[in-house]
């Protein structure tokens, strides 16, 4: 099952919970529009490598399409049409007013110096222009890009449309009109509906937590996990990960993976696989890597009490079925990681106004935003006896489609 695969068989077992007609099961199983661009970059060496980027926009009927970019060697259409579809539903469990999209470039930047990257950001950026802009489709950073790839797509699209514009991008620096607490707004709230997650089976957001991933996410949500008093007893990163039942410390362990590449090796801890860490004993387990990493066969081994999805689509449907009879409580993705799409949104309303808030403030909305989003799929979930994930979709569906009838797009 590949990631698309996957997203429409979460779309087609929420509609058996889902009042409209099944024609829109069929127009929300296909993005709106897809676009793939083939580009030369001149390496370092002089060597012209062709790059392969992608741009899928699925649905904009609550809104400007939105959804980040992401540079990873295993991007491909399929990967983008999946993430796209899930930014639909993002945006529309926390109520904003975006539609979904996703873009990516098929490369290692792992393997490819900053200049190449800069190079290769502004061939892209050009190829998906037509496209995308303040009031059409906004990317932000994803896997492997970040504030700095942000700025130079909003330095190119301003070039080309002859004045700067902020407001095409997400996630820029500060000094380029980027928002206070946008850095950790994903970690934010995915501690946040963890905490409230966590009272809901009798446990606490300062018991045992374990992280697959080290990257942003799950490096920030480990540090304000640990502000709260959670005891980090595992992370990940794409090498490995490490272990201690007796808690180890975020930000050392961010500054000894900035040092040797990974976190393994790290001091007073044991070394485990990816594998292993989805299997430890805690009471928290934040998947913040690649998809579908639980799956059928690992899903039973499963011990944590409340599993708070940190990156897109880790959990596969077989998975999802098999952790609710367990008794297990999903946050998933499309609501647990929604923190940097609200925190986006506030960026866009900031650029829109020329008017910038405290990070104070902007933390403030991110928490009641994503609690009143959390209680509301709760609520529901409850009342349907339905697992999170279905009763999120079933939200998020729901909106969608009003949006769609309203603005008269009927089959």
């Amino acid at each position: 099952m590949n990631a698309y695969d996957i997203a429409i068989e979460q779309l087609k077992s929420s509609w058996k919970h889902i009042d409209h007609d099944k024609s829109y099961l069929e127009i929300l199983s296909k993005p709106k529009r897809e676009l793939q661009v083939s580009f030369p970059v001149k390496m370092n060496n002089g060597e012209v490598k062709v790059f392969t980027g992608y741009r899928v926009q699925h649905n904009d009927a609550r809104g400007p399409y939105k959804g980040g970019i992401r540079y990873h060697p295993n991007v491909d259409l399929n990967e983008v049409r999946a993430l796209a579809m899930w930014m639909t539903w993002k945006t529309a469990v926390v109520n904003i007013p975006y539609g979904g999209a996703k873009g990516g470039v098929t490369c290692n930047p792992k393997e490819m110096s900053k200049p190449e990257l800069e190079r290769l950001t502004k061939k892209f950026t050009i190829m998906i222009s037509p496209i995308i802009g303040p009031y059409v489709d906004i990317p932000a950073p994803d896997v492997y890009t970040d504030a700095q790839v942000m700025a130079w797509i909003m330095s190119t699209y301003s070039q080309l449309v002859g004045h700067q514009e902020p407001g095409v991008v997400t996630g820029k620096p500060i000094a380029l009109g980027g928002s206070l607490g946008r850095t950790t707004a994903t970690s934010r709230g995915a501690v946040i509906v963890a905490k409230e997650a966590a009272k809901i089976v009798r446990k606490s957001i300062k018991g045992a937590v374990a992280i697959q991933g080290y990257g942003n996410v799950g490096a920030n949500a480990a540090i304000i996990a640990k502000e709260l008093g959670a005891k980090i007893v595992a992370v990940s990163d794409s090498k490995g990960g490490v272990y201690n039942e007796n808690g180890l410390n975020p930000l050392k362990l961010l500054e000894h993976k900035e040092k040797t590449g990974s976190v393994i090796n790290f001091p007073g801890a044991k070394n485990i696989t990816n594998e292993e860490l989805l299997e430890i004993k805690c009471d928290i387990l934040i998947p913040s890597a690649m998809e579908g990493q639980i799956h059928k066969g690992n899903a039973n081994n499963i011990q944590a009490k409340v599993i708070v999805e940190g990156a897109n689509g880790p959990t596969t449907p077989e998975a999802d079925k098999i952790l609710f009879d367990n008794g297990v409580l999903l946050v998933p993705d499309i609501l647990a990681n929604s923190g940097g799409v609200l925190v986006s949104y506030f960026e866009w309303l900031q650029n829109l106004s020329r008017n910038y808030w405290s990070e104070d403030e902007v933390n403030k909305m991110l928490v009641k935003r994503i609690r009143e989003a959390f209680f509301d799929i709760y609520t529901i979930s409850k009342s349907k006896d339905i697992d999170m994930r279905t009763a999120a979709m079933v939200v998020s569906v729901n909106r969608v489609v009003e949006a769609m009838k309203l603005a008269g797009e009927s089959p």
